[in-house]
This record gives C-alpha cells, sequence and structure tokens, in this order.
C-alpha cells in the first residue's frame, strides 16, 4: 500500500483537540491571559470615568465663572459687587437677622462667607459706606459686633434675588424642568459624599518633600 505524503498546507482537520491546543499555545505565546484582558478592561473604564470626571469639573469651572460674570455685570449698575451681594444674602438669611440681639456677629459672617476677618471688615465696610448695614455692639459681647441690615439693605437682597433668578433663566432657561431637577440632585449627592469623604490628602510636587 502506498501512502500519500502530507501537504503542510493542507486545510484538513487534524487529530481531536488540535484547534484548542493551537489557541491555548497561541494564548501561551501572546503572553496574555483572560484576567490580563479583564484587567485591561476595567483600567480602560476606570480612566474613562475619570477622563469624565474630569470633563465635568471643567464644565462646571467654566459656567460658575460665566454665571458669576453676568451676576456681576447685572448687579453693576446698582453698585454692588458680588462679593457684597454674597454678603448680604447671608445676612438676609441668619435666623432673627432683624433683631439688634439675633444679628449676625462679623466674625459669623467671615465663617460662613469662608473668608479671614479681616476681609469680612472691609466688606462690611463698604456696605455700611453704602448705607446697607449698620454695626450694633453685641449686648452679650462687648469686643463682639453684631451686623444688622437697613431698610436698604433689605431693598437690596431684593434686587439681588432678581438678578439671580434673571441670570440663572439666562443660563438653564433651554433645560428642562426635569433635567435641571436630575442635574441638582447629581452635584448635591456628589457634594455630600464630598463632605462626608473629606478633601483628598495634597499629592506633594514631583521631587518635593512628601507629607
Amino acid at each position: 500500500m502506498t501512502t500519500t505524503p502530507t501537504d503542510p498546507a493542507d486545510p484538513s482537520p487534524g487529530p481531536p483537540g488540535a484547534p484548542a491546543e493551537a489557541a491555548a499555545a497561541d494564548t501561551a505565546g501572546s503572553g496574555t491571559t483572560a484576567s490580563d484582558s479583564t484587567a485591561a478592561d476595567s483600567t480602560a473604564s476606570d480612566a474613562t470615568a475619570s477622563d469624565t470626571a474630569a470633563e465635568l469639573a471643567d464644565t462646571m469651572t467654566r459656567a460658575i465663572k460665566r454665571i458669576r460674570r453676568q451676576t456681576g455685570w447685572q448687579l453693576e449698575p446698582y453698585g454692588i459687587t458680588p462679593g457684597q451681594a454674597r454678603a448680604l444674602n447671608t445676612l438676609a438669611h441668619a435666623p432673627g437677622c432683624e433683631l439688634p440681639d439675633h444679628a449676625m456677629r462679623l466674625s459669623d459672617l467671615a465663617e460662613r462667607l469662608h473668608i479671614a476677618p479681616r476681609s469680612a471688615t472691609t466688606v462690611v465696610d463698604a456696605l455700611e459706606e453704602a448705607g446697607l448695614v449698620e454695626r450694633r455692639p453685641d449686648p452679650a459681647d462687648r469686643r463682639a459686633v453684631r451686623i444688622l441690615l437697613t431698610e436698604a439693605g433689605r431693598a437690596a437682597v431684593e434686587r439681588i434675588g432678581q438678578v439671580r433668578h434673571e441670570v440663572a433663566q439666562a443660563y438653564f432657561g433651554e433645560v428642562s424642568p426635569d433635567e435641571q431637577e436630575v442635574l441638582l440632585r447629581v452635584l448635591r449627592a456628589a457634594e455630600a459624599r464630598f463632605l462626608a469623604a473629606g478633601p483628598p490628602p495634597r499629592t506633594a510636587p514631583p521631587g518635593g518633600p512628601s507629607r
């Protein structure tokens, strides 16, 4: 009986188990395993989520800057700066703000605005000069001063509220109410989680001392 030589290019199937063995050999030769692929996919997913979070933060920063700039422009005719507007709103929403014994102390105002007491003093000086607030001695502490809104100050707070709504409507007016609710809910949840966890530790610059 004559045996026909085997052609290396012959596509005929080989012995049982050959395809699986070849695939295993290919995988082993490439140095890639199923777990490696899963890890790579997970890393890519994490990178995408990180990029999205960074883009979201950048978009929020731009939105805040534009809203603040527009608010400043619309408050300018009233002689009120955005910083003074924040101070007036904070004073107006303090419990008992209309009562001399319960009005906000200057130190408390600085804390609420997240500014230094000296900066708060500068803001209150300008508001007092404009007739929007007045200082009163604190009956419980002679070293402390309480800040009261004047009638003109309360009228200024109303104007600030109108400007705030106008600017917000101009920026978010084309966004549906449902989408606005979703955005507000997401941002509030993110802020709550961030405050609960605390700010991340600062990263030392390359080559600098680590803390």
